[in-house]
């Protein structure tokens, strides 16, 4: 048996945390989208258009958080599916993102759905848990306005690894 290696790290790995949380939290809604054969990319972009009405294409990559070459295919996959539209203003270089009719009745048959599962879930976990979440992560994203000094790298660096 190997001698336990001292730590060269002592602070928390959020980063890593954040995304167990992500996913844990996801298990419980995927089988919902599963089940209406949506993606989660596709599911944050209806709740986005439902919340918005319309919305272009930058601001749904920062409301969904994500990238806009992945944007412009799921957006073009959506629309050949009849779930979004998009419409070009009078300056034509602007485009608008809409739910399209099927879009918004779809949302409106998954909705209950994942409100009925977050209801299971604080019956479960308790409602604190889930607004303690809430509100935690909604104070960290505002701390986020407060400027951060980055640390002083060394000379030198390396390309990353891919």
């Amino acid at each position: 048996m190997s001698s336990p290696r001292h730590r060269r790290m002592t602070n928390r790995d959020l980063p890593q945390q954040l995304l167990k949380a992500r996913d844990a939290l996801m298990s419980h809604f995927r089988p919902v989208l599963n089940h209406f054969g949506v993606t989660e990319q596709q599911w944050r972009i209806l709740r986005a258009l439902d919340e918005h009405e319309q919305l272009e294409p930058r601001e749904l990559c920062e409301l969904c958080q994500m990238l806009s070459p992945s944007m412009a295919g799921v957006l073009a996959r959506m629309e050949e599916l009849g779930l979004v539209r998009r419409a070009r203003m009078a300056d034509a270089r602007r485009v608008m993102v809409s739910l399209a009719p099927q879009g918004d009745a779809l949302f409106d048959e998954i909705a209950p759905l994942i409100e009925r599962q977050y209801r299971l879930m604080e019956k479960a976990w308790g409602k604190q848990v889930l607004d303690d979440l809430s509100a935690a992560l909604a104070g960290f994203i505002a701390a986020q306005q407060t400027p951060v000094p980055q640390v002083e790298l060394p000379p030198g660096g390396r390309p990353a690894a891919e």
